[in-house]
């Protein structure tokens, strides 16, 4: 470990998922205490953590992050929180907008009213820039209006601002990270590019069904995302919004050509009006500027640029080609 990095006692909601369980990897081969918190489930099945060589360093508590008794259990006794459990599938929030309220809202009381009876020392709330909806004017800063385009993004609007209030009115020790487009390996399928991959690789047809390819996008490789929020552990000041992402623009279409560039395959794009989202609710383009990042916590993405996410894709597309098992135990989990 660093000698500038105190060892700390952390808590990871979500933290079996695709973003969490590469962050509890790379805090405890750091050195950290790690405790993941997440959905329960009567086999104790421990999702993308399932093969991880740490798992024997990691303490697991299952619960229900909509459960205020649970998350104060699994909050007792950290220093630190990573709050990154949440229903995070757009299109199933238009079929159960209350799913969205209960798990991203209140789940995210939850986490903060613990943290605040359990006082303690840093809670950070993973927000999405979906919150920012189609963009005014990009790169998108933190001032950036928001625009709640889909239950989902108004669910985490509520409870970034939810959290914010815990700052202003109880002095919480609040940060709002908030990651542009990621992945990697582990993502769920439901994903663009880990849905792209698989279409690939199974259709003898060349043929992939996608929605609309026009909307742009930046992506991001978790291994920088993971690196943003270790980061901010030794932020000293709260209450702030952080943006993370590399500022790097591409349309659907093009990603998806560029991933059968990769995979060398010849294909044929196909739209699913299934897969399109309603008129109003498309965000059609989404470019982040991350300069507060780079002030704050000195974070500046190793994957950038078209030569990152080259990079980064060539990497996913190894892992969903050769690790099929650890793909299977991961499928259509919820939490992040």
């Amino acid at each position: 470990m660093n000698n500038k990095t105190k060892k700390r006692k952390i808590l990871i909601t979500g933290g079996t998922g695709f973003i969490g369980s590469h962050l509890a990897e790379k805090l405890v081969n750091l050195g950290h205490q790690v405790t993941v918190f997440d959905r329960y489930n009567p086999v104790y099945n421990i999702g993308n953590l399932s093969k991880s060589k740490f798992k024997e360093k990691i303490n697991f508590i299952f619960g229900d992050i909509r459960d205020f008794d649970s998350v104060n259990n699994a909050v007792n006794k950290n220093d630190i929180i990573f709050h990154l459990a949440a229903l995070i599938g757009i299109p199933y929030s238009y079929i159960s907008p209350n799913a969205y309220i209960k798990t991203n809202i209140e789940g995210t009381y939850n986490v903060l009213e613990a943290a605040r009876l359990n006082r303690c020392k840093k809670i950070f709330i993973t927000s999405t820039s979906e919150v920012y909806g189609s963009a005014r004017y990009v790169p998108m800063d933190e001032k950036h209006i928001l625009q709640p385009q889909s239950p989902y993004s108004a669910s985490k609007i509520s409870a970034d601002n939810l959290s914010l209030s815990y700052y202003n009115a109880f002095g919480s020790p609040v940060t709002i990270i908030r990651p542009f487009n990621t992945f990697g390996p582990r993502q769920s399928e439901r994903a663009i590019i880990p849905s792209i991959i698989n279409q690939i690789r199974n259709s003898k047809s060349g043929k992939i069904k996608v929605g609309n390819t026009k909307p742009t996008r930046e992506f991001n490789y978790v291994e920088d995302i993971c690196d943003a929020f270790v980061k901010a552990i030794n932020l000293k000041k709260f209450g702030e919004v952080i943006n993370i992402g590399n500022g790097y623009e591409i349309s659907i279409k093009n990603l998806i050509f560029e991933i059968a560039q990769i995979m060398n395959k010849k294909i044929y794009i196909i739209k699913s009006k299934e897969r399109v989202r309603p008129k109003k609710s498309e965000v059609t383009r989404l470019c982040s500027n991350s300069k507060k990042a780079k002030k704050l916590i000195k974070w500046v993405p190793k994957f950038s640029g078209k030569e990152g996410l080259n990079m980064g894709l060539r990497k996913t597309i190894e892992w969903y080609l050769t690790d099929l098992d650890y793909q299977s135990s991961s499928k259509n989990k919820y939490i992040v």
